[in-house]
């Protein structure tokens, strides 16, 4: 049975608080977009897909009991300006961003119709919210599918060692896992002989969550600090490693949690195949290279203390920053999405074509 990081019906819903993993299983309610901005913000709830997920069910939850906005211009206006704001929480990550555009467009649009109704147009919010849920666990159980074909594929059907960072299964989406999906989808099928996470500092994904969840699946796993990762791949034949993503820019590169960009290189001198596994949400074909993404840096209390204990010199200067840039160059395996796993350079025509059929 895997996590539930999400926990929502009409009119409710609740996070799992992933700042007390592993020690504490709490949930805790998002009454509206203010409280989900909160929860983003304090990476109470992180993965690129589940901050889209969770920023647009806080603002569904409030809509449902807004009663406040009584014209169809006045909602629709309301709704467009927390999207908007919901977006600054963590601006990294892409798909809360194209969730905002996406369901900006669709209010718009509905409030410029003539003979709107208020209940229609809060209705139609609602459910295009609700179907974010449901979907992103059919795109990422693909996402698994598509992933572990392609490295099976390349290991001659043998077991497989992989390693992985940050965190990117259940706790990171509404269920299953992107990266860690394509893990977990090895495992169904008896081909993952060891997963190996990293513990992802400052922030400690990978020992907290990654761990907590590869323990809870039962899946054979060992955790390294992320100085370890080179000698790893030299030492223990590793198989392919497997990271997740928050934007993919048009020529491919890749925007991911702090560390990534080391791990790629690493792959590349010990010829690893290096994949990237996301939604097709997570590309952004309006950024031409990774160079244009912008990246979030966050306080320096999180490199100085560890739960609240003080490990770094007083005094010292800090730079945090959340995210590194991966160029396309050293994704060597390909990007893995719900539609198939593409080469960066390819990834922008492909996901068009597959974006137009799929509509």
């Amino acid at each position: 049975m895997t996590l539930v990081a999400i926990k929502y019906t009409r009119g409710k819903l609740e996070i799992l608080d992933q700042l007390l993993l592993p020690t504490q299983s709490e949930y805790i309610p998002v009454k509206n977009s203010g409280d989900g901005w909160n929860v983003i913000k304090k990476m109470q709830v992180r993965g690129a897909p589940a901050i889209a997920i969770v920023g647009c069910l806080s603002l569904a939850v409030e809509v449902a009991e807004d009663r406040e906005h009584s014209t169809v211009g006045d909602l629709a206006h309301f709704i467009c300006d927390r999207l908007h704001h919901l977006v600054t929480a963590r601006p990294t990550a892409v798909n809360m961003a194209e969730a905002s555009k996406r369901l900006t467009t669709l209010m718009k649009d509905m409030a410029a119709e003539s003979g709107q109704r208020v209940d229609t147009l809060r209705e139609r919010f609602m459910k295009e919210c609700e179907d974010m849920l449901e979907k992103d666990i059919a795109v990422n159980k693909n996402i698994g599918k598509y992933g572990a074909d392609h490295i099976l594929a390349q290991c001659k059907n043998k077991p497989v060692k992989v390693l992985t960072h940050c965190n990117t299964g259940s706790l990171a989406t509404a269920g299953y896992g992107t990266a860690l999906g394509v893990v977990r989808a090895l495992h169904e099928r008896e081909k993952i002989s060891h997963a190996y996470c990293t513990e992802t500092r400052p922030y400690n994904q990978g020992s907290r969550l990654t761990a907590y969840e590869l323990v809870h699946e039962k899946i054979p796993a060992t955790l390294i600090c992320d100085s370890m990762a080179a000698i790893l791949m030299d030492q223990q034949d590793i198989s392919a490693v497997v990271v997740g993503a928050d934007r993919v820019v048009a020529n491919g590169d890749t925007a991911n949690k702090i560390g990534t960009y080391q791990l790629a290189i690493a792959a590349k001198h010990h010829n690893v195949p290096f994949y990237v596994a996301c939604p097709s949400t997570t590309f952004d074909p309006n950024l031409t290279s990774g160079k244009d993404i912008e990246i979030e840096e966050r306080p320096s209390g999180e490199m100085t203390s560890v739960k609240g204990i003080r490990v770094a010199a007083h005094g010292i200067n800090c730079w945090n920053p959340a995210f590194d840039i991966t160029p396309a160059s050293l994704i060597t395996g390909g990007i893995i999405t719900e539609f198939g796993v593409f080469s960066p350079a390819d990834l922008k025509a492909q996901l068009a074509d597959c974006l137009k059929t799929d509509n």
